[in-house]
């Protein structure tokens, strides 16, 4: 059967904070990921499998289930660790980054993967049975309706996330793994919520909805129908959009680690949760990782103002105290004024 072209991420209408988001989690994976909160039909899978597709190959580690970064040993997996110090080098091979999905009736095993213990007592070697997390090393994980998962998942794949490592533990017997993905959860608020301590543990959260100008929404339309016409020609038409926005998160991939915050903005935002009385700190780091990452997309080697605004906006609304069945609300006049 032949594969049909996925819809292109530049020819997605509007979703703007949506679309950012992804990307910024692309270039630093370490954000933690994004929940997406929204209605059906307002592009969130499309915008997913899109991105993904939208990158270049990468090279990986041949063979290596993990799918290692050849040129990244501190992220080496023990088998490739223990190859590169037997045979001196690893030989490499070019794979796409690829959406790998989790089921909502996924179970801990499943995700994480599980260790053979009694392999473990007669050989006295570890042998572990690869679960979801090991597919989504170095890809997107998306988790649909990510409020229907089990607590407990869902706190493992946060971990993972925020760590950049999967760990398995079982009967004083202990794996790990790299484990850095793009985590992607989305959900129907109108189906229930998520538990507000889980709600923190996303980097990033935006809420859609479908586009509210006439305009806009025949444009939709025009290019839905265009796409399903003819996929290659319609990839075709947005071939110079994508691959200039490809460009720019490679590029932004390098910049990142070059990218510096005054100690003044950094008083911000200490100032600004302090006054949004946000618990905790992981929304101050959130939000400065994310300003220096948006630096990076901008191609400045300095975080702004601008870059500031962008990050709060996308790091800080989900994580404002609210009342049961109420949604926390951003009070953007201090923001600005704090920001300033």
């Amino acid at each position: 059967m032949e594969r049909v072209a996925q819809y292109p991420f530049t020819a997605i209408v509007g979703q703007e904070e949506m679309k950012l988001s992804l990307i910024l989690n692309v270039i630093n994976p370490l954000l933690g990921g994004v929940l997406i909160k929204g209605e059906k039909g307002t592009a969130k899978s499309t915008a997913v499998r899109a991105l993904a597709e939208l990158l270049p190959a990468m090279e990986c580690v041949h063979g290596c289930r993990f799918h290692c970064n050849p040129e990244n040993p501190n992220d080496w997996c023990d088998d490739c660790r223990a190859k590169q110090e037997k045979e001196g080098s690893l030989p490499v091979e070019q794979r796409k980054m690829r959406v790998v999905e989790l089921p909502v009736n996924a179970t801990e095993d499943r995700v994480a993967g599980t260790l053979d213990i009694e392999y473990a007592i007669r050989h006295g070697q570890k042998k572990f049975e690869a679960g979801i997390l090991a597919d989504a090393n170095r890809n997107i994980l998306y988790v649909d309706e990510v409020n229907l998962l089990d607590d407990h998942v869902v706190d493992i794949l946060l971990d993972a996330a925020a760590m950049g490592v999967n760990t398995v533990e079982r009967e004083g017997v202990s794996y790990s793994h790299p484990a850095r993905f793009v985590l992607v959860g989305t959900m129907n608020p109108e189906e229930g919520d998520i538990r507000p301590q889980l709600l923190d543990r996303f980097g990033l959260s935006v809420t859609v909805t479908g586009e509210h100008e006439r305009d806009n929404r025949i444009e939709v339309i025009k290019r839905r129908l265009a796409y399903e016409s003819d996929p290659d020609a319609f990839l075709a038409r947005y071939s110079g959009t994508q691959k200039e926005l490809a460009d720019r998160i490679l590029a932004a991939k390098e910049l990142l680690p070059r990218v510096a915050i005054d100690d003044e903005y950094l008083g911000k935002v200490a100032d600004l949760s302090l006054a949004l009385g946000v618990d905790g700190h992981r929304a101050d780091i959130t939000v400065i990782k994310t300003a220096l990452t948006n630096a990076a997309f901008r191609g400045h080697t300095r975080v702004d103002q601008e870059d500031l605004l962008k990050a709060a906006k996308l790091a800080l609304p989900h994580r404002m105290r609210r009342r049961p069945f109420e949604e926390g609300t951003l009070d953007w006049d201090k923001v600005t004024e704090i920001l300033a």
